[in-house]
Parts: C-alpha cells; structure tokens; sequence
C-alpha cells in the first residue's frame, strides 16, 4: 500500500504543471534549459494532507482483514481421515481421504492448494490447485489416490493445505505396508483315497493381517477328480480371523489337487496356492470284508459255492452282496448272494451258484458292500474250481428205489397172504 502511494505521488507530479511559475515568468531561463513547472506551496501542502489521511484511513482497513484472515485459519484442523486399504502391499495402491472442519462459528476460510505424500508414498492422481471455500463449522474431503513400492513399513507422509491468507496447514499421516499374505491350510483330509470313494477335505483359509480383505474366493481344480463344490465364494474375511470351507472329493485315478485363494486387499487382486497330492491307499478305518470257510461243490456241471464272510475292519459295511463274475453264469436258485450290514467283528453265510465252460479252473467271486457315504467298495477273490467235490444230482434217478420199494411191498404183501391163507 506504501508502493501503491508513492506511485500516485509521482503521477501526481509528472501531471499538474507548476502554475504559479508558469504565470509569473514565461521566459525562458538564462541558461537557455527549460525549467520544469513547480506545484504551488498552498496546493502541495493540501495534496499531501490529503494523501496522508488516505493512506491512514486504508492501511489498518488492509491490515485488520489479513489479520482476521490468519487467525481464522488457525482454527481450521483435520478431523478425521481414511485409508483404504488400511495396510498395502509393496506394489498397492489407496485412496487417502482428509477431512478439514472449519472450527470458525461466523467465518468462512479460502483454500488454494491441497495435496499428501511424499518421497515413499506418492500421488498417483493429482493434487487440488483451485480455490475453495470452507464455510463456518463446515467440513470438506479432500480424496487422493496413492502407492508405494517400499518395502515393508509404515511410513509418514504430510498432508497440507494452503490458504488464501498466506499460511498453510500440515498434517502427518502413517501408512503401512506389510506383505504378509493369506494363510491356506489343509484342516481336515482322510486316511486314505480310494478310487471312485467320494472323501471330504476341509480347508482353512485364515487372514493374519492387521485389515480387512474383501472378495475371498476359494477355488480347486484337478485331472481325473470330481470336486463339489469345486469354487467357493468367501465375501470379506476380518483381520485376524479364518474360516473353514469343506469340498468333497471323489477320484477316478491317483492325482494332485491344485487349490487357490484369490482376494482383493482394497482394489489390489492377491493370490496365494497350494498343492494336494491324491494317492490311492488302504483306509485303516473302512470296513474289510474277508472270505473264509470256502467250500466247492460240483452238482451235474452246476458249481456251488458256500462260505463266510467277515468283517475285519473298523467301519460297518452296509448292503454286503457276493456273485460271480465271467466266465461263471450265474445261476439259480442263487444267483447272487444278500448278507445285509455286517458291524466290525461280524460274519455271515452265503450261497452262489453258476456254470462255467468246459475247461474252467477259476471263478472270481465278487463281494461289495456300501460305507456311510453310500460310496460302493468292491473286491474281487479267485475260487480254484479243482478243488470241487462231485456229490450226486439234486434230484437222483428214482428207478431203483422205486423197484426195491416194490420188491419190499411185494414181499410184505406176499407174506401177509401166506398168513392169512394158513390160519385159514
């Protein structure tokens, strides 16, 4: 305001042309320079009393509305600000969000510029460069997005905001960063697989980081294996919290399962993978039907077959059946056999009878039985046909019995006559 005076003064002066010399000599000067016009004492003296006053009556106008301006500010804070994600990973991206409350009850406050980071988190939108008003007691967001590529840390970047006053306003803000990831783990698998025996497996999906994930889906995939289900929508799993998600397999041949977590921290997609070998092996707790007792008879070209069997495992087998597979033909009256459920420790009877051709040495006998699952187990046993023990027809040629029946009848009849005839 001093600089804007003097300048009027010296407009002032190169303008108004010394009146009073210009009247009294209009002659050139002796020295043959022209002289320049000179302001009359009176006129200057009321020119600059009135300059002065001016200047007296601006200047604290001036000064009290910076003053305010200032003060005002100072009552301007962050009141609240949001991360998300809450903690990233080397390579993430977030979106930071300030909240500035102007604490002024009749004042607004004019902001001019507002950004955050600095040389480990970094901007990756850009800052706020127009000018905004912050009226009385109201509050604005300022939202950025940022990343990092440092390691693992927490990190303290500034936000500030600059006012239309001259002053600024700064605030440090900590942004971590931890690359700990999802933790997959095998909670619960069976003994043993066992082609086409159905079998659950429960895995544990857990989160060790210090926030939330969202979007967790549980997948798995494998060759020669049906999966149910074979993908799970988990939804949001809290800090420090797991869950459990069961998937029954069920495999035509020995493989490996491939299991994968994929998750959102914030808008950043993660994945984490595991591998679960499938081999074929004996399940100590199913049930183990054992034949015993086994004894082959040879009845007009018909074998029949007879024996126990036993239950020797752990489990209960239900729906236990026995028959005979090629090249026997089945036949009847016992075509295959029906024991029923057989607990650990129990046995029972059974009866098969079948034709073979000529030539034969060796049946496979059959015996299958259901487990709780209602997975069907079968195994098979080879019977030595040699070793048969040839017995008589089922139904014997009643010829002769029927001729010593008669001769026996004849005789009795025969003796009775001659008897009678006697006493006569």
């Amino acid at each position: 305001m001093f600089e804007e005076q003097r300048m009027f003064r010296i407009t002032y002066h190169s303008t108004y042309p010394d009146t009073r010399d210009f009247a009294a000599d209009s002659r050139p000067a002796k020295s043959g320079k022209r002289t320049s016009p000179r302001i009359p004492r009176p006129a200057y003296g009321t020119l600059l009393f009135l300059l002065v006053t001016i200047g007296f009556l601006v200047l604290p106008a001036c000064g009290y509305g910076t003053i305010d301006a200032v003060q005002a500010a100072g009552n301007v804070y962050v009141s609240s600000y949001t991360i998300d994600p809450a903690v990233l990973f080397t390579g993430d991206t977030a979106t930071a969000t300030f909240y500035v409350t102007n604490g002024n009850a009749n004042q607004s406050v004019m902001v001019n510029h507002a950004t955050f980071g600095d040389n480990d988190i970094h901007l990756t939108s850009g800052s706020y460069d127009a000018s905004a008003n912050i009226g009385p007691l109201q509050t604005r967001s300022f939202v950025f997005s940022i990343g990092t590529d440092k390691n693992a840390g927490t990190y303290y970047p500034s936000f500030s905001l600059s006012f239309s006053a001259g002053n600024s306003l700064y605030y440090r803000t900590p942004v971590k960063v931890d690359n700990t990831p999802l933790v997959m783990t095998i909670a619960d698998k069976p003994d043993a697989f066992t082609q086409g025996v159905k079998k659950t497996i429960s895995v544990q999906i857990s989160n060790p980081r210090d926030n939330d994930i969202k979007n967790v889906i549980f997948e798995a995939v494998g060759n020669d294996v049906t999966l149910t289900p074979s993908k799970t929508y988990i939804g949001d799993l809290a800090a420090g919290t797991s869950i459990l998600v069961n998937i029954t397999v069920t495999p035509d041949s020995p493989t490996s399962l491939f299991m994968h977590v994929d998750y959102d921290n914030g808008d950043n997609s993660h994945t984490i993978n595991t591998t679960l070998p499938i081999p074929f092996t004996t399940d100590k707790q199913q049930a183990d039907p054992v034949m015993s007792n086994i004894v082959v008879a040879l009845n007009n070209g018909t074998y029949d077959i007879t024996g126990d069997l036993t239950n020797a495992g752990l489990s209960t087998a239900n729906g236990v059946t026995v028959t005979s597979l090629s090249p026997a033909v089945p036949q009847n009256p016992d075509r295959n056999y029906v024991i029923g459920a057989l607990k650990p420790d129990d046995f029972g009877s059974f009866e098969v009878t079948f034709t073979v051709p000529k030539g034969t040495t060796s049946v496979p006998l059959q015996q299958s039985y259901k487990d709780s699952d209602g997975n069907v187990i079968t195994s098979v046993q080879n019977i030595d046909l040699t070793q048969a023990t040839t017995q008589t027809g089922s139904q014997p040629d009643m010829l002769p019995v029927l001729a010593v029946v008669f001769i026996i009848v004849l005789g009795v009849g025969g003796y009775l006559y001659m008897k009678k005839r006697k006493n006569q």
